[in-house]
């Protein structure tokens, strides 16, 4: 097994650490797009968590939206849901928010705590794959799993 760049090794660390079994993949191609991972994964397209992060309006805190990568998200149902208007962040803010570049944000591992929903159609599935902090790393979880370790409300957010 190769080793994991810094990046996706903290992904793989904090797995353990929450007591999960579950196994960084980094891969040489790119994971960036929810259709570059699911190709990657072997998967459909809907088991690939998109970790969108999103800036509120008037507070300018960060809030994370983990959908399926067939959906778009509905900015004004998430604006009603966060209780103020949403504003796509940048790279800077995302990192800055997150600790990782736009393109590999896993769903747990933040730098800053943040307000999460979770896509309602991940629940057809019994596993889903995540991005683990590079563009090129994923892995695999079961459904379940991704509310428990990112405390995220499960919504309608498309």
């Amino acid at each position: 097994m190769t080793q994991l760049s810094p990046s996706a090794q903290k992904i793989q660390n904090l797995l353990n650490e929450l007591g999960y079994d579950y196994v960084v993949i980094e891969h040489a191609e790119s994971t960036r797009t929810a259709q570059e991972a699911a190709e990657r994964a072997g998967c459909e397209l809907g088991q690939i968590v998109k970790s969108l992060i999103f800036k509120g309006g008037e507070s300018g805190k960060p809030i994370l939206v983990l959908t399926s990568g067939a959906n778009r998200v509905d900015e004004k149902r998430i604006s009603g849901y966060a209780g103020e208007p949403i504003v796509r962040a940048d790279a800077d803010f995302v990192r800055a928010a997150t600790g990782f570049a736009i393109g590999g944000v896993p769903p747990i591992g933040h730098a800053q705590n943040m307000e999460t929903y979770l896509d309602e159609d991940f629940l057809q599935y019994q596993t889903i794959w995540a991005a683990a902090g590079t563009p090129n790393a994923i892995f695999e979880l079961k459904t379940g799993d991704l509310q428990t370790m990112t405390n995220g409300k499960t919504a309608r957010v498309k």
